[in-house]
């Protein structure tokens, strides 16, 4: 099977956790995910299937966004409520008005330390490898994009807040930096993605949803429509015999897409074929090939 599933992620399991756990589902092996999710947190997780696993290198650098809750009053070491207090809770009575103010500068381009518990790699080592060894973890602030931090509602010690950021940005850091800066601590309560590039929560279902379609025989309908897929590539659908030449990697003319550098190639409404590369004029050559 061939195609990309929404999974909204429920808590407690890793990326990889619902990756083994459609491939149980489907019985396949091919099967991948774009965009890591903490296990804390829950919402969108795209799933690539079959051949269409070559697709994650179109969403390295896609857009988020997330809803949550930053809790104030402790930090953790992971940043989150998955981690340990790293001091003793303290009751605190925020301000909406001086919270939101701080949000404020956490927009833009800024440079951002990422958390000591991430995929961060120090000297080749993940950090929370070392985290979890008790091991000194040093890294480098890097820089990110934040183009909406927005906060909805405050409580005594908690803020609800929605953002809308560019890859590689920590939510979590966010969060312990506004601790820190308001001097009482904080760390990420909850988080839930609500997009990922052109997926959204709209389009994501539970595990057990495609539990139950697969007994019913109905996984497609839960299937991403393949034109949908990629949406800064036109879609394009090869006849007949320029597509029999595309699976065999042979370049074709695709006169309709001239002026395009890259599209997605179609043979019917559903099946995607190819990604192909302009070579020159209306000459294509397929980049990535998905059907033999």
């Amino acid at each position: 099977m061939n195609g990309v599933v929404v999974i909204d992620k429920p808590p407690g399991l890793t990326s990889h956790d619902v990756v083994n756990r459609v491939r149980r589902i489907l019985g396949q092996r091919a099967v991948g995910h774009l965009g890591t999710l903490d296990p804390l947190a829950t919402g969108v997780l795209p799933i690539v299937l079959g051949n269409l696993t070559r697709l994650a290198q179109f969403y390295v650098h896609s857009e988020k966004t997330y809803e949550g809750v930053i809790r104030f009053g402790f930090s953790t070491d992971t940043y989150d409520a998955d981690g340990e207090p790293t001091a003793a809770p303290q009751d605190v009575q925020i301000d909406c008005v001086q919270v939101r103010a701080l949000a404020a500068h956490f927009h833009g381009v800024i440079e951002q330390l990422p958390p000591p518990f991430s995929a961060k790699k120090i000297a080749g080592v993940p950090a929370y490898k070392l985290a979890c060894k008790k091991q000194e973890v040093e890294l480098k602030p890097v820089r990110v994009e934040i183009k909406e931090f927005e906060i909805l509602e405050t409580t005594a010690d908690q803020a609800t807040f929605r953002a809308r950021v560019a890859s590689g940005t920590y939510i979590r850091s966010v969060a312990h930096e506004m601790g820190r800066k308001l001097g009482c601590g904080a760390h990420l309560a909850r988080l839930r993605r609500t997009a990922l590039a052109e997926f959204t929560i709209e389009d994501a279902h539970t595990l057990e949803a495609l539990q139950t379609a697969m007994q019913q025989g109905s996984v497609e309908s839960l299937l991403i429509h393949p034109r949908k897929l990629v949406p800064q590539l036109p879609s394009v659908t090869a006849d007949e015999e320029s597509a029999a030449l595309i699976r065999r990697g042979r370049a074709v003319n695709l006169p309709e897409m001239s002026r395009a550098p890259q599209v997605k190639v179609f043979a019917g409404q559903r099946d995607l074929i190819a990604i192909a590369t302009r070579i020159a004029g209306t000459l294509f050559h397929p980049k990535i090939v998905f059907s033999a």
